[in-house]
């Protein structure tokens, strides 16, 4: 019984000490709490911890890369586009990111999404087409100060795509063609008005060396 209870004893010792031993990589941290209270952010490497008393959550701290779904937005110009991004985050404060949010990543997203709608909606279709990169500049400034609260870094946001409906792409091939038309019109008058214009000086020079020689 004594060799019994020995065996067990040093099950239970061995089951304690597995459980209160935590290794952390170089980009992870762990966040403790000692009965519910945050202790103290620890790692990487090897750490210990009291079961029971101290619960630990780990954070990856290597830069995320969220897809934001696509979103229905309206231009200034009332034109109707879908947009999709990505974004590149990173937590920089694994206290805040754990206690000050629920889900850092879910918020970050919803985030991302109502602001990426924020920002395209007050510009029109042409900003969104060919300034794109002072538009992932606004988009990325509004979420870096909004996730300070929450230890979270955003490094980059990328718009990947302005998709827009059939209807308003055959409006716009309709309205680039109407154009192309209009400036192959301004430049043929422009032609004939040279040329006209040619045609008239040299009128004028051959009267001018007909009158000449007449005098003569």
């Amino acid at each position: 019984m004594t060799a019994y209870a020995s065996y067990i004893i040093a099950l239970v010792a061995i089951a304690f000490l597995a459980s209160a031993i935590r290794i952390l990589r170089e980009y992870q941290r762990g966040v403790v709490f000692t009965l519910g209270r945050f202790w103290k952010v620890k790692g990487p490497g090897f750490i210990i911890i009291i079961p029971v008393i101290q619960q630990m959550v780990r954070v990856d701290l290597r830069t995320i890369v969220m897809d934001v779904p696509t979103q229905d937005v309206i231009s200034h110009d009332n034109v109707s586009v879908k947009v999709n991004a990505v974004v590149y985050f990173r937590v920089v404060d694994p206290e805040k990111a754990i206690i000050q949010v629920e889900d850092f990543y879910m918020a970050t997203s919803e985030l991302a999404q109502t602001t990426l709608r924020s920002v395209l909606g007050q510009h029109e279709l042409d900003e969104m087409l060919a300034e794109r990169e002072r538009l992932n500049a606004d988009v990325q400034n509004i979420l870096d100060r909004q996730t300070d609260a929450w230890g979270i870094k955003v490094s980059n946001v990328e718009i990947k795509h302005v998709d827009l409906d059939e209807s308003m792409v055959r409006a716009i091939a309709k309205q680039a063609e109407a154009e192309r038309t209009r400036r192959a019109k301004v430049i043929h008058a422009e032609g004939e008005m040279q040329a006209s214009e040619k045609l008239l000086q040299a009128a004028k020079t051959c009267l001018l060396y007909t009158s000449d020689a007449a005098d003569e």
